[in-house]
């Protein structure tokens, strides 16, 4: 049995259609059934659903063979580690062009940013990214006390709680509504496969068929 990790959401969504191209189905909707593990039209094959954030240490511990996980989530665990080498363990074959974003920097619209930046000010950010924005202002050498949040980020700045966020942006528009602007652009995002070494090699054929399937899907994609 092969075990796929996916998250529900945009990324489960994305993925979906790859899977039909690769020829496969999952046989029940997640957001109508209360089911963790579902079925395909593989019988090899199984979805489990776990938090986004989680489907890199699933995958690297051997809770699952692989799955798919937005790059802003396999950064962040790489860089925090687990006790276990972060996700060195993981290898990652494909960027699946899925679920794209950015991940930046924004601030509310009266906030200078550019010139607290070259004043050397000690700006706050709030992110839930803190590893990757941690390191990112240090290779700009600006100072920063990073506040750690999980959701309703756009609130940091609206409630003076920080000065500026680091979030992922897709198309703007919960910024604007929220008298937020972009001020600089960390990176693109997009949704990466990730397997687990040991299941490639203990079930090479068709894990290797399978990684083949996702990539001939992702280049047949529109």
């Amino acid at each position: 049995m092969i075990t796929l990790a996916l998250s529900k959401g945009r990324i489960f969504d994305d993925t979906l259609p790859l899977l039909r191209r690769a020829g496969i189905e999952v046989l029940e909707d997640p957001e109508t059934s209360r089911k963790l593990i579902l079925a395909t039209s593989r019988p090899d094959l199984r979805v489990v659903l776990v938090r986004a954030s989680d489907v890199p240490t699933y995958v690297q511990h051997g809770g699952a063979d692989l799955g798919v996980a937005g790059l802003d989530v396999l950064l962040e665990h790489a860089k925090a580690g687990d006790g276990a080498g972060g996700s060195a363990g993981l290898y990652r074959p494909l960027d699946l062009k899925i679920a794209r974003c950015r991940m930046s920097v924004a601030t509310r619209e009266d906030f200078d940013y550019a010139s607290a930046v070259k004043q050397g000010s000690r700006i706050r950010v709030a992110t839930k990214y803190t590893q990757t924005a941690r390191e990112f202002f240090a290779a700009k050498g600006v100072h920063v006390d990073l506040i750690k949040l999980y959701g309703s980020m756009e609130l940091a700045p609206l409630t003076g709680l920080a000065d500026a966020i680091v979030d992922l942006v897709s198309t703007g528009s919960t910024l604007v509504a929220n008298h937020l602007v972009e001020v600089e652009r960390i990176m693109d995002i997009s949704s990466r496969l990730v397997v687990n070494p040991a299941a490639l090699k203990l079930k090479r054929e068709p894990l290797r068929a399978l990684i083949d399937a996702f990539e001939a899907a992702v280049g047949a994609a529109p």
